[in-house]
């Protein structure tokens, strides 16, 4: 008996010394960080996550173009690596969006949140660096090695765009994910230029 009353004893001293440590730790602790704000509609984080979701689906649709045009594996490579990865950023950006409980869509024109306000094209090239509703229907309808030609030019010009978008969020976007995001997207581009200009050169384009 005097062994039972001796063990109730001991576990309710170690009970009691265990919520006086949680009692301490819950009043010295710090507090939990606060969550993080949710960028405003018209912000920089916003305005670059729509605008580059629209840039990237027409570097998906070209790609795909290309990849029926040709047989040329460096090319359908390129191709499906561009393709691939600009959807995945799409739909990151578009869950970001969601997330945020922002739409996905605005009355700012184009690239408003860089200060531009730039106004789309007549021919569907809503941003710096698109191809024209024209441009796009002639390279679904080139075929071989001319639809190569004209599709790393085209996304040459793409790429160009989308870098200096990206540069605009690297300078003003909050959200950190996001800017690092765009500094990717800065690195991973700018190398794919020079390899476009490359295999311009080897099909014996200069310019």
């Amino acid at each position: 008996m005097r062994t039972r009353t001796a063990l109730a004893a001991g576990a309710a001293a170690v009970l009691i010394a265990l919520g006086s440590v949680v009692t301490v730790a819950a009043a010295g602790g710090e507090e939990p960080p606060p969550a993080p704000a949710v960028p405003a509609s018209d912000s920089a984080d916003a305005g670059f996550a729509r605008d580059m979701a629209v840039h990237h689906q027409q570097a998906v649709e070209m790609s795909f173009l290309v990849r029926d045009s040709t047989d040329g594996e460096e090319i359908r490579t390129l191709a499906y690596d561009i393709a691939n990865t600009q959807a995945n950023q799409r739909g990151m950006m578009l869950g970001w969006l969601d997330l945020w409980g922002l739409p996905k869509v605005t009355e700012e024109p184009p690239m408003a949140w860089m200060g531009m306000r730039h106004e789309p094209g007549k021919d569907g090239a809503l941003m710096p660096g698109m191809a024209t509703r024209a441009e796009l229907d002639r390279l679904r309808k080139t075929k071989g090695e001319a639809a190569e030609i004209l599709y790393l030019r085209l996304m040459t010009d793409h790429h160009k765009g989308g870098i200096h978008m990206a540069e605009g969020c690297v300078s003003a976007c909050a959200v950190p994910a996001e800017k690092r995001l765009a500094q990717g997207m800065v690195d991973a581009q700018q190398s794919e230029i020079d390899l476009m200009a490359e295999l311009l050169r080897k099909r014996g384009v200069r310019d």
